[in-house]
């Protein structure tokens, strides 16, 4: 069974080299952007492809702000300081995500409370949650949620949209407002990806995009801010450029901030990528497509979007009957140079984040032992 899947992705990359898990495609105006970058010597944080990156992503998302990170994980830490998440407070994720989304949580003092996911959306399960803060919360006088075993605030929900297919954001959606809790969207991989016709990131209060190098487009580096909340917007792009305040020569900062804003010379690849991007989408859809046809065929299963979504499927996923079988394809495939990686280690597992509260997690290890990402890079051509 390995063999027939490593012969189909060979003949699917055309390739018998090493097929990597995702790679960037440079192909449009990369090298002209970043040379102009060059040219002009705007090539840290100050520049109009900044700009021109940050409105491109606004078109594209439908969000009315996006602000340029360095990263990720640094735009998801600036969302979070934004929702007042400091020492001594809580933030509610999921264990199946990535490490940098409890590092996020806890650069700000505070502690990741760990729910499981579903098995259909990959991400936050609605009902875990709801059985969660059923069990745990309540909402006090103060209009606050209140966690009653540590006594502490929770101030913020954080989702991530698994391998780019959405959660089931309503849902989530309605238990976080009973609660009076904040919900921010962790969509670092879900550019592309719809929620019932609306792009992800547009449900939450605050979102963040990474275009990390095996992201579906890269600015090398790079993350973005989203949100349609003007005055988050003003306070995220100031904080994310050291709260210096507009002066003609003088430095005077406000408030503690952080050096996060995205170099020009990153977001001219960012703004070149933007060019193919629907390129790579449908690319990518057909990829997909391909690896679930030959699925069908072989008696091999993949993950599929849920329903009312549109993923953009930018690493498609085998399951597996077993961890046994999991771990068979992965050693099988890599020797033969087909790439493939298992899911992260749940966060729960993590030595470092013993420490947390957690609920049942038998979806998120059901997923672990059975979950592989295999080769899911564009195909280009022209």
């Amino acid at each position: 069974m390995f063999n027939d899947f490593i012969e189909f992705v060979q003949n699917l990359y055309s390739t018998k080299s090493f097929i990597p898990l995702h790679a960037p495609n440079f192909n449009g105006n990369e090298k002209k952007f970043i040379l102009d970058t060059i040219d002009s010597t705007y090539v840290s944080s100050v520049g109009k492809y900044v700009v021109d990156f940050e409105k491109s992503i606004e078109r594209y998302t439908g969000a009315k702000y996006a602000i340029a990170t360095i990263n990720g994980t640094a735009a998801l830490h600036i969302a979070l300081k934004l929702s007042g998440v400091e020492k001594d407070t809580e933030v509610i994720t999921q264990s199946l995500t990535f490490v940098a989304t409890c590092n996020a949580i806890r650069y700000c003092g505070a502690k990741p409370i760990l729910i499981d996911v579903s098995r259909g959306t990959l991400g936050l399960c609605p009902k875990k949650l709801q059985f969660f803060l059923e069990e745990n919360c309540e909402v006090r006088d103060d209009g606050f949620c209140w966690n009653k075993l540590s006594n502490s605030r929770i101030l913020v929900c954080l989702p991530m949209h698994t391998f780019g297919f959405p959660v089931e954001l309503d849902e989530i959606e309605k238990i976080c407002s009973k609660y009076n809790i904040q919900l921010i969207e962790d969509a670092a991989e879900s550019l592309g990806s719809f929620y019932k016709k609306s792009h992800i990131g547009n449900i939450g209060k605050l979102s963040i995009m990474s275009f990390n190098g095996n992201k579906i487009i890269t600015s090398g580096g790079g993350g973005m801010i989203l949100t349609n909340d003007e005055e988050m917007a003003t306070k995220a792009k100031h904080i994310s450029t050291t709260s210096k305040l507009a002066h003609e020569w003088d430095f005077v900062h406000d408030e503690v901030g952080f050096n996060y804003r995205l170099p020009n010379i990153n977001a001219a690849l960012g703004l070149a990528q933007m060019e193919s991007l629907q390129k790579n989408l449908d690319s990518k859809r057909s990829i997909a497509k391909s690896y679930q046809n030959w699925g069908d065929d072989n008696d091999f299963e993949f993950i599929r979007e849920p329903e009312d979504t549109q993923s953009n499927y930018w690493l498609n996923q085998a399951l597996m009957i077993d961890k046994e079988q999991r771990d068979a394809m992965l050693k099988i495939t890599n020797i033969e140079g087909v790439m493939t990686r298992p899911a992260w280690t749940p966060m729960h597992i993590l030595k470092i984040n013993h420490d947390c509260q957690i609920g049942t997690m038998e979806n998120t290890e059901w997923l672990f032992d059975r979950l592989v990402s295999v080769p899911s890079s564009a195909i280009l051509h022209g």
